[in-house]
């Protein structure tokens, strides 16, 4: 009997790379805001936070994704990072008042993160639905990190 496939390979890899960079960036940038001017623009610094958040969860989520429980939230923390790019890059072009300041990794769909943020969501969710085909059906997920 072979072992399944382990889903961190790859393209996977990378990805987990590529949230994990968007995770200290995200953190990195709120902290700043939000310690040296939050007043400014509490809005969008706290959005700011909640994006480093999302990046941290999907990227531990995605480590992990050989978990059924994990998968489950590397698709809850995708989805919500897509909804978020989609949700405040639209309000920062068509309300700028309420991102003073041009301040979430979310604003104008991440265009100060060269569109990164518009994009790792589709691949993201991309990866886990090529993923879970990977994993066969019957056999039990593992638990832990083929990292």
């Amino acid at each position: 009997m072979s072992s399944p496939r382990p889903r961190m390979t790859g393209i996977g890899r990378v990805l987990v790379i590529v949230y994990a960079i968007m995770a200290l960036a995200a953190t990195g940038r709120s902290f700043v805001q939000i310690v040296e001017d939050f007043a400014a623009a509490p809005v969008a610094y706290t959005l700011s936070a909640v994006a480093a958040l999302v990046y941290i969860l999907a990227t531990i989520a995605l480590v992990k994704s050989n978990s059924a429980a994990w998968y489950v939230v590397a698709w809850v923390a995708i989805s919500f990072e897509l909804a978020g790019v989609l949700i405040v890059g639209t309000l920062s072009l068509t309300h700028p008042e309420l991102f003073a300041h041009d301040a979430t990794v979310w604003s104008g769909f991440g265009y100060g993160y060269f569109w990164i943020p518009l994009v790792l969501p589709f691949v993201g969710i991309g990866w886990l639905v090529t993923s879970a085909r990977a994993q066969p059906a019957d056999a039990p997920a593992q638990e832990g990190s083929s990292w």
